[in-house]
C-alpha cells in the first residue's frame, strides 16, 4: 500500500487500519493526502488496483472569504491554528502523529479541484475508487463530498464519527 498523510499529520495510517487496504497495489490518502493520492493515482504508469480516500479534504463548496480566512490565521500564529484544527478533527490526543504544516500546503489544500472528469479517468482504468466519511466531520462538508464522489465511487458514510472516522 502506497499512503499519504493529512495537513500536519504523518505516520497516521494505522488509525485507518479497519479500512485500508494492505495490498501492494492499493493507494490511500487521508484529508490533504487524498488529495495527492489522487494525483498519484491519475498520473502513475505503475499498476493501482484500488484507491482509497479517506476524509478527502473538499473545499471547492467553500467560499474565497473562507479560504483566505483560514490562510490568515495560519500565517498569524500557526501554532494555534494547528491547535484548533486537531481539537476540530478529535478530542483524542494526536501529538503522536503531529507534524508542523506549511503555508503552502493549506493553500493547495483549500484552493483544490476535484474534477469529475479525473474521477472518470481513474475509473476507465480500471480502478476501484473507495471514499470513507464521517457524519460528524468539522473538516468538510461529508455530504457534499458524498455526492460529488457517489456516481465514480463507492462511498461509505460512516455515523457519529468525524474527520478521523472515530
Amino acid at each position: 500500500m502506497k499512503y499519504f498523510s493529512g495537513f500536519c499529520f504523518k505516520n497516521e495510517s494505522e488509525l485507518f487500519d479497519t479500512f485500508t487496504c494492505k495490498s501492494d497495489f492499493c493507494v490511500v490518502g487521508f484529508s490533504y493526502g487524498a488529495q495527492k493520492a489522487f494525483e498519484h493515482t491519475l498520473t502513475c504508469k505503475e499498476r493501482i488496483d484500488k484507491l482509497q480516500l479517506i476524509s478527502p479534504a473538499f473545499f471547492q463548496d467553500t467560499n474565497d472569504k473562507f479560504k483566505k480566512l483560514q490562510m490568515l490565521s495560519f500565517r498569524k500564529n500557526s501554532e494555534l491554528y494547528s491547535q484548533e484544527f486537531l481539537s476540530n478533527i478529535t478530542q483524542l490526543d494526536m501529538k503522536k502523529y503531529f507534524q508542523k504544516g506549511y503555508l503552502e500546503e493549506l493553500k493547495e489544500l483549500l484552493h483544490y479541484e476535484w474534477k469529475q472528469e479525473d474521477l472518470q479517468k481513474i475509473v476507465q482504468k480500471g480502478i476501484q475508487i473507495e471514499v470513507y466519511l464521517g457524519q460528524k466531520d468539522k473538516i468538510i462538508n461529508a455530504l457534499h463530498v458524498k455526492d460529488f464522489f457517489s456516481e465514480y465511487a463507492t462511498v461509505y458514510y460512516i455515523k457519529n464519527v468525524g474527520h478521523i472516522l472515530r
